[in-house]
Order: structure tokens, then sequence, then C-alpha cells
């Protein structure tokens, strides 16, 4: 694999990370949360950032990194399917670290569902601790299309 590079990603770069979330299987909620309005307006706010992978100018990888002020979380991390197994998932999630520990956050999270062995896997490698007595409850506000 030629020289992988790692660079933030700005509202510009959407289109690409939507198209990478789509390749890869993540669900998209174009409508949503996704919406180009809405992710503009996370970014926007400072919380939120996107850090891309690359090989020269083709995005490879991309992870969204949020800070709820206490942890960070890493969630949509998508790899595309011909770079997987060859650390760009792994760099993403470096990466992610270094900005939560320049923001000086002492705990990393992600949330992972329960059929992504791949993501399991990267995570207790990296030194994640699987936590089987915290239960995820979500209420949606209004439909997501």
């Amino acid at each position: 694999m030629e020289r992988m590079k790692l660079r933030p990603l700005g509202a510009n770069d959407l289109i690409d990370v939507f198209s990478l979330w789509k390749e890869s299987g993540l669900p998209f909620k174009p409508k949503g949360r996704d919406s180009i309005g809405l992710m503009t307006q996370e970014l926007a706010g400072g919380s939120t950032f996107l850090v891309g992978a690359f090989v020269g100018e083709a995005m490879i990888g991309v992870a969204l990194g949020t800070d709820d002020g206490r942890k960070g979380w890493i969630n949509r991390m998508a790899v595309r399917p011909a770079y997987r197994r060859k650390g760009v998932a792994k760099a993403l999630v470096d990466y992610c670290e270094q900005v939560f520990r320049k923001r000086q956050r002492l705990l990393c999270c992600c949330l992972i569902e329960d059929w992504n062995e791949a993501s399991m896997e990267l995570f207790e490698a990296e030194g994640y601790e699987k936590r089987g007595d915290i239960l995820y409850f979500r209420k949606m506000l209004q439909p997501e299309e």
C-alpha cells in the first residue's frame, strides 16, 4: 500500500465521507442526523471532528470524534473494504486518542454493535475494555429517514 496520510476533515469533505460510509456498509441517514446541514452544524460546534485517512487523493478511511465535555467518543469509523486489516482503523483510533489527550479527556469510549466482531477485535487489541455491565438505551425524539 502506498503511504497513508491522516488529516482533519471539514464540511467540504462530507460528500466523500458519506460515500465512504455507504461503501463500507455503515447505516446512513442523509435526511436525518447525517444530512449535510446537520453535520456541518455539528462540525462547526467544535466538539465534533472528522479525520480522514488517504492514499494519494483517495479517502480510504474516516472516523468521527465527539467530545461530550468529560469523555471522548470514537464514532462512525469506516474503512473501504479493499483497505481493511492494513492498519487504517488503528491509525484513525490513534489520531482520535491524540485529539482527546490534547483536550485533557482521560477516557475514550466507543459503541460497537454486537455483530461487528472486527471492530471489537480492533478496540480490544488497542487496550479498550469491553464492558458487559453497561446497557445502552436510546429514544428517537423524531423519526429518521
